[in-house]
């Protein structure tokens, strides 16, 4: 089996880092976006995210079970990034237009357009996720590729988030930014698109340059139907485990980064520019966030390599509820430490989720082992169906803890109340999240030396089967 190369290794991570691109618009943005530019309130807002984010996760093994039954000169899951990546920068730029229409016309487009948008998403996101489990049958190279993947896409989020707000006040008025970001709706429009442009690109580099290797030691002679599939994944109870503390690491990060930009506009109320490029304060932090993201993933694969995926996960996730909490005591002329805290908080979380993308693929292993069949995408795409029902969830709650403070959009000023449930959208109730993590990945039962042994008899079994 040819070893694989640098270019690959690069091409996989440009896939996610597409994706991140406008997966970090919607978690840091969109709820800003429909409340203060596109006209709905935050409730109305949370309401369409739980039950679109819903509707888009149950798609996820659907895909899962139709990428695993494609057959094409390209393989099973890279011919989506192929066809899949101008529709979703497309969709993209719709759903970040806003029409002259009255507000239940404008709320229905709001409902159609995302709606799309998370479906498009998952015909690319989910083969491209399904690709980490064919590429190499090696833990490690998993490992290494899986920190790829989650590096860029940390990249893509760092390069949103840095050239988003620019492109913004570039597309506006003279003027119209001033002290936060413009609220002009073509200025939106606008500046997605040309990240919409660059995720296309991105993901046609993944297409050419990534391989499929892995096949199940005897694909050709174990069929199985949708049914039978469907049987053994919920019977698999590693995969539960890891679907429960995917949701709720997903959860915690949900509701920080909904509420990060209310948190500074009405907080952290700080006018500070940078000279350069005109960041604000909100925007530094996000940026702040990303890079330390960055450091996280680096890290997760030489530390887990060391001590084990499991261990490592739960440090990082303990770490981040305990300093979730001390986040609340944080006054607002505090930017010093309100920026360390980002940085840690952020870098645990960077550990974790390539931990999370890793693990799955062991699964696929694990199952393979008991059934002899290697339901890739299908259970990949779990891990995609995992972080939308986090997000689901997570954006539901954050749109409606807003109203439920009577957070109020048309008031330049806030309520005690509405800032109160703010701070606590940034500490207490997000570490709950991470408690539910925390209890979940105790209970997993493929620690590193299980993995191995699965490897070995898989490998055997390969060999045997030529």
């Amino acid at each position: 089996m040819d070893k694989i190369t640098f270019r690959e290794k690069l091409g996989y991570g440009f896939g996610d880092m597409a994706s991140s691109m406008f997966w970090k618009i919607f978690g840091m943005y969109l709820l800003f976006f429909y409340t203060k530019v596109f006209g709905i309130s935050p409730a109305a807002a949370g309401t369409m995210f739980l039950l679109t984010r819903i509707w888009d996760a149950v798609n996820d093994p659907i895909m899962g079970l139709l990428s695993d039954r494609t057959q094409t000169r390209w393989g099973k899951y890279r011919p989506y990034l192929l066809w899949g990546g101008i529709p979703f920068a497309l969709i993209g730029v719709m759903t970040f237009f806003t029409p002259d229409w009255g507000e239940n016309a404008k709320l229905a487009y709001a409902y159609v357009t995302y709606t799309l948008m998370m479906m498009i998403y998952t015909v690319v996101n989910v083969p491209y996720a399904s690709l980490l489990g064919v590429m190499s049958p090696h833990p490690k190279d998993r490992n290494t590729l899986s920190s790829y993947r989650m590096f860029f896409a940390y990249v893509g989020s760092f390069i949103t988030f840095m050239i988003l707000q620019p492109l913004i006040d570039a597309f506006s008025s003279p003027g119209a930014a001033g002290e936060k970001i413009s609220m002009e709706p073509g200025a939106w429009t606008a500046a997605v698109a040309v990240i919409g442009a660059l995720c296309a690109l991105l993901f046609f580099l993944c297409f050419r340059w990534t391989k499929e290797r892995v096949k199940a030691a005897d694909e050709s002679r174990n069929k199985a139907s949708v049914g039978t599939d469907l049987k053994r994944l919920f019977t698999n109870g590693p995969w539960w485990i890891l679907l429960a503390s995917g949701v709720s690491a997903l959860l915690f990060n949900s509701i920080r980064d909904g509420v990060a930009l209310f948190y500074f506009t009405d907080y952290v109320t700080s006018t500070f520019r940078t000279a350069a490029f005109g960041w604000t304060v909100g925007t530094i932090y996000l940026l702040v966030g990303q890079a330390s993201n960055m450091i996280g993933v680096a890290l997760a694969a030489p530390v887990a390599n060391r001590i084990g995926k499991k261990k490592t996960y739960l440090g990082a996730m303990v770490l981040a509820t305990l300093l979730s909490c001390f986040f609340f005591m944080l006054r607002p002329d505090q930017i010093l430490l309100i920026m360390a805290f980002q940085v840690v908080i952020s870098a645990c979380a960077g550990i974790i989720f390539p931990l999370l993308w890793s693990m799955y693929a062991d699964i696929v292993d694990y199952q393979e082992l008991k059934t002899g069949r290697r339901a890739t995408g299908l259970i990949l795409s779990s891990s995609s169906m995992s972080q939308k029902f986090g997000w689901a969830i997570g954006g539901a709650i954050t749109g409606w803890l807003l109203a439920a403070f009577g957070y109020d959009a048309d008031l330049a000023v806030q309520s005690q109340s509405a800032i109160q449930g703010v701070r606590l959208m940034m500490s207490f109730l997000p570490a709950i999240g991470c408690v539910l993590a925390i209890i979940a990945i105790a209970m997993y039962p493929l620690g590193e030396k299980k993995v191995l042994e699965i490897t070995a008899q898989l490998n055997e079994r390969r060999a045997m089967n030529g």
